[in-house]
Formats: C-alpha cells, sequence, structure tokens
C-alpha cells in the first residue's frame, strides 16, 4: 500500500494535464502559460487587485505560512511547470548541470532556457511552451536544415533554428509573431531572421535574459538535502 508520502511525490512526478492558471495561482506567481493570454487576462493579477481593495478597506489578508523546505519546493516547482517536464528528467538536467563548470543554479536555467521548445516561444514561433512543444513535435522545426520532433533537444552555440514555410499563414504562428515584435520579447542571444523565418544561437544567455521568474539558489539548495 502506497503512504500519503509516496503518493505524494508521485503527483509530483507527473506532467500536470489540469488547468494552467490553477498552477499559477497555487504557487502565486505568473508563469506566462497560456501565452496572450497572461498579459490580458490573468488570474494573478485579478487577485492582487482584490488584495489592494481589501487593503484599502482595512482587510487582512491571511495567508499560511510557509517552511524553509516548502519555499524551496515552491521555487522547484515553478521553474519545473513552467518548463512543462516531469521530475526525473528535470532532476536528471539539474544533476548535468551541477557536473558542468560555473554555478550550478545559472547553469541548469541555461540548460531550460536553450531546449528547442523554449528557444521556438522565444523567437515569436508559437505564443505559448505548450504550443511551442506542439509545432516540433509535429515536425515543423529543422535544427542545421535537419528535422528534429524532440521538445528538449538541447541547442549549442551556432545552432539555427527554422519553422516550415507552411506555417506562415497559420493563425497562432502569427500572433506569436506579432506578440514578439510589440513586446519586444526577443532576447539578444538569438540572432532572428523575418523573411527566412529562422533564428540562431548566437551565444549562452545572461542571467537577466532567462524567462524563468526564479531564485535558482533556492532549486540548488532543495536538491543538495
Amino acid at each position: 500500500m502506497q503512504t500519503a508520502q509516496s503518493q505524494e511525490s508521485i503527483r509530483f512526478m507527473s506532467r500536470y494535464t489540469g488547468p494552467s492558471c490553477k498552477k499559477c495561482r497555487k504557487l502565486d506567481c505568473k508563469l506566462f502559460l497560456k501565452g496572450t493570454k497572461c498579459y490580458t487576462n490573468c488570474v494573478i493579477d485579478k487577485l492582487a487587485a482584490v488584495k489592494v481593495r481589501g487593503a484599502k478597506a482595512g482587510g487582512k489578508m491571511r495567508r499560511a505560512k510557509v517552511s524553509e523546505y516548502g519555499i524551496r519546493l515552491q521555487e522547484k516547482q515553478k521553474a519545473r511547470l513552467q518548463s512543462g517536464m516531469s521530475e526525473i528528467p528535470f532532476r536528471n538536467m539539474f544533476d548535468a548541470a551541477a557536473k558542468a563548470e560555473g554555478q550550478t543554479g545559472e547553469n541548469f536555467l541555461r540548460k531550460l532556457e536553450t531546449r528547442l521548445d523554449n528557444v521556438v516561444r522565444r523567437l515569436g514561433f508559437a505564443v505559448s511552451l505548450k504550443a511551442a512543444r506542439q509545432i516540433v513535435l509535429h515536425g515543423y522545426v529543422t535544427v542545421n536544415g535537419k528535422a528534429v520532433n524532440v521538445p528538449s533537444y538541447q541547442l549549442r552555440i551556432g545552432d539555427k533554428v527554422s519553422l516550415d514555410k507552411a506555417l506562415a499563414e497559420n493563425v497562432q504562428v502569427k500572433q506569436g509573431l506579432t506578440e514578439a515584435e510589440k513586446r519586444n520579447q526577443r532576447p539578444s542571444f538569438l540572432e532572428y531572421d523575418a523573411e527566412k523565418m529562422t533564428g540562431k544561437l548566437l551565444r549562452w544567455p545572461d542571467r537577466a535574459e532567462m524567462s524563468y521568474p526564479v531564485n535558482e539558489q533556492l532549486i540548488v539548495e532543495y536538491y543538495s538535502k
């Protein structure tokens, strides 16, 4: 018979398939899981507005105290849920980052940032990471001229990512490209060619350019215990 602790471990190891907004509400953090909707119809922004109104009315918002372990667990969950990864590959990626030279936390976020699905999203080919993963899985993306349908594929400096021009008129792709231009979301470590619909990884991203709103040191501490 499984204990409550083992059931909880299994739950965290599996990929979450419920409402995206529920993840953000639980962690009280915008994870931008629904693309453009996170800018216009975000539950976190609505809750923040409610808290402000309550404070102005003299009310108090009660919040359960979180343990030191819980704080580190939450930080790990933010990165894991935003990346769309299950626990085992997420931990394996962390272990690989820990063995590399340099700071473990920054190495880890760099690996998350330069996954193929995330680069497709940041180039503007998709409105969200989930949409980017679908594009990759269906074979619409090539790396250095070769088809790659593995969302977790780790890009290297100099790799060129291309989108099948058959998707040029796709509504979601056009929306993603428009939003990337509108919000100036393309980072400088990526080179983008609008005419050819390609992107290139010019260098490893700096910490300030990474799109994960986490304290990576807390993740390192979580896995160090």
